[in-house]
Protein backbone atom coordinates (compact mmCIF):
# COMPACT_ATOMS: atom_id res chain seq x y z
CA UNK A 1 0.00 0.00 0.00
CA UNK A 2 1.50 3.36 -1.12
CA UNK A 3 2.17 6.06 1.45
CA UNK A 4 -0.10 9.10 1.60
CA UNK A 5 1.54 12.23 1.02
CA UNK A 6 -0.08 15.47 2.42
CA UNK A 7 0.93 19.06 1.09
CA UNK A 8 0.08 21.52 4.00
CA UNK A 9 0.23 25.46 3.99
CA UNK A 10 2.18 25.98 7.11
CA UNK A 11 0.19 28.29 10.01
CA UNK A 12 0.62 32.02 9.64
CA UNK A 13 2.00 34.07 12.51
CA UNK A 14 -0.89 36.07 13.56
CA UNK A 15 0.81 39.09 13.04
CA UNK A 16 1.50 38.41 9.77
CA UNK A 17 -2.11 37.46 9.15
CA UNK A 18 -3.03 40.91 10.96
CA UNK A 19 -0.33 42.69 8.84
CA UNK A 20 -1.47 41.92 5.68
CA UNK A 21 -5.35 42.03 6.19
CA UNK A 22 -4.23 45.94 6.00
CA UNK A 23 -2.37 45.45 2.31
CA UNK A 24 -4.41 46.16 -0.62
CA UNK A 25 -4.01 42.29 -1.70
CA UNK A 26 -3.30 40.21 1.74
CA UNK A 27 -2.73 37.01 -0.52
CA UNK A 28 -0.01 39.35 -2.44
CA UNK A 29 1.41 40.62 0.42
CA UNK A 30 1.83 36.87 1.91
CA UNK A 31 3.48 35.53 -1.35
CA UNK A 32 6.34 38.52 -1.10
CA UNK A 33 7.19 37.39 2.71
CA UNK A 34 7.64 33.63 1.38
CA UNK A 35 10.05 34.99 -1.27
CA UNK A 36 11.72 37.60 1.63
CA UNK A 37 10.82 40.62 0.25
CA UNK A 38 9.16 43.95 1.81
CA UNK A 39 4.95 44.03 1.30
CA UNK A 40 3.64 47.51 0.62
CA UNK A 41 1.07 47.84 3.39
CA UNK A 42 -0.82 50.82 3.28
CA UNK A 43 -1.44 53.22 6.28
CA UNK A 44 -5.60 52.48 6.31
CA UNK A 45 -6.16 51.72 9.96
CA UNK A 46 -3.20 52.71 11.81
CA UNK A 47 -0.23 55.47 10.69
CA UNK A 48 3.61 55.11 10.11
CA UNK A 49 5.24 57.97 12.51
CA UNK A 50 8.65 57.71 11.61
CA UNK A 51 12.07 58.85 13.12
CA UNK A 52 15.82 58.74 13.01
CA UNK A 53 16.85 55.17 14.01
CA UNK A 54 18.46 56.36 17.21
CA UNK A 55 16.20 58.83 18.35
CA UNK A 56 13.32 55.88 17.91
CA UNK A 57 15.85 53.64 20.27
CA UNK A 58 16.10 55.92 22.51
CA UNK A 59 12.38 56.72 22.80
CA UNK A 60 11.66 53.52 23.36
CA UNK A 61 13.43 52.89 26.68
CA UNK A 62 11.00 56.00 27.51
CA UNK A 63 7.73 53.77 26.72
CA UNK A 64 6.17 51.59 29.39
CA UNK A 65 5.96 48.07 27.84
CA UNK A 66 1.80 48.09 27.92
CA UNK A 67 2.17 50.86 26.08
CA UNK A 68 4.55 50.09 23.20
CA UNK A 69 2.98 48.72 19.85
CA UNK A 70 4.97 47.86 16.22
CA UNK A 71 8.35 49.29 15.77
CA UNK A 72 9.99 48.53 12.50
CA UNK A 73 13.31 49.29 12.23
CA UNK A 74 15.51 50.10 8.80
CA UNK A 75 19.26 50.07 9.79
CA UNK A 76 20.49 50.70 6.49
CA UNK A 77 18.25 53.80 6.09
CA UNK A 78 18.75 55.01 9.63
CA UNK A 79 14.73 55.05 10.21
CA UNK A 80 12.01 53.03 12.49
CA UNK A 81 8.51 53.58 11.95
CA UNK A 82 6.26 53.53 15.34
CA UNK A 83 2.55 52.34 14.54
CA UNK A 84 0.02 54.99 15.83
CA UNK A 85 -3.86 55.01 15.79
CA UNK A 86 -5.31 57.06 12.78
CA UNK A 87 -5.98 59.94 14.70
CA UNK A 88 -2.97 60.44 16.47
CA UNK A 89 -1.18 62.64 13.60
CA UNK A 90 -2.78 65.75 15.80
CA UNK A 91 -1.23 64.61 18.76
CA UNK A 92 2.00 64.25 17.39
CA UNK A 93 1.95 67.50 15.14
CA UNK A 94 4.65 69.02 17.49
CA UNK A 95 6.84 66.25 18.39
CA UNK A 96 9.64 67.55 15.76
CA UNK A 97 11.80 64.41 16.13
CA UNK A 98 8.70 62.55 13.98
CA UNK A 99 6.94 62.81 10.74
CA UNK A 100 3.32 61.18 10.53
CA UNK A 101 2.67 59.57 7.23
CA UNK A 102 -0.49 60.45 6.09
CA UNK A 103 -3.91 57.64 5.64
CA UNK A 104 -2.77 55.65 2.95
CA UNK A 105 0.71 55.89 2.61
CA UNK A 106 2.61 52.23 1.98
CA UNK A 107 5.12 50.90 4.70
CA UNK A 108 7.01 48.21 3.16
CA UNK A 109 7.12 45.87 5.64
CA UNK A 110 8.99 42.56 6.10
CA UNK A 111 7.07 39.56 7.67
CA UNK A 112 6.75 39.58 11.22
CA UNK A 113 9.15 37.13 12.51
CA UNK A 114 12.13 37.25 10.42
CA UNK A 115 14.00 40.06 8.07
CA UNK A 116 13.85 41.11 4.75
CA UNK A 117 16.09 43.68 2.98
CA UNK A 118 17.57 44.88 5.72
CA UNK A 119 13.90 45.56 8.03
CA UNK A 120 13.26 43.71 10.55
CA UNK A 121 10.15 44.36 13.29
CA UNK A 122 11.59 45.13 16.83
CA UNK A 123 8.51 44.96 18.12
CA UNK A 124 6.29 43.15 15.58
CA UNK A 125 2.73 43.23 15.97
CA UNK A 126 1.25 40.09 17.63
CA UNK A 127 -2.17 39.93 15.46
CA UNK A 128 -4.04 41.28 18.55
CA UNK A 129 -3.94 45.32 16.76
CA UNK A 130 -1.88 47.27 19.60
CA UNK A 131 -0.76 50.42 18.72
CA UNK A 132 2.20 52.37 20.15
CA UNK A 133 0.61 55.32 22.47
CA UNK A 134 1.14 58.76 20.90
CA UNK A 135 0.95 60.18 24.08
CA UNK A 136 3.81 58.05 25.54
CA UNK A 137 5.72 58.25 22.11
CA UNK A 138 5.09 62.24 22.76
CA UNK A 139 6.45 62.25 25.89
CA UNK A 140 9.21 60.19 24.99
CA UNK A 141 10.30 62.59 22.66
CA UNK A 142 8.73 66.10 23.53
CA UNK A 143 8.08 68.80 21.31
CA UNK A 144 11.63 69.85 21.02
CA UNK A 145 13.18 66.20 21.28
CA UNK A 146 15.43 64.08 24.11
CA UNK A 147 17.91 66.37 25.95
CA UNK A 148 21.36 66.05 26.12
CA UNK A 149 22.38 64.50 29.35
CA UNK A 150 24.12 67.11 31.63
CA UNK A 151 27.08 64.71 32.23
CA UNK A 152 28.19 65.33 28.44
CA UNK A 153 29.09 68.83 29.22
CA UNK A 154 31.25 67.45 31.71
Amino acid sequence: MAATTRTTTPAREAGDTWLADWARHPELAHQVWDMDGLAPIHCTHWLAAEAQLSVALQALRRIPQRHRGPLLLDPDLDTAWWLVAPDAAEELADVRLLTVHPAGWPLHCPPTRRPAAGRFWLHAPDGRGRLTDPVHLASALGPGGPRILAEAFG
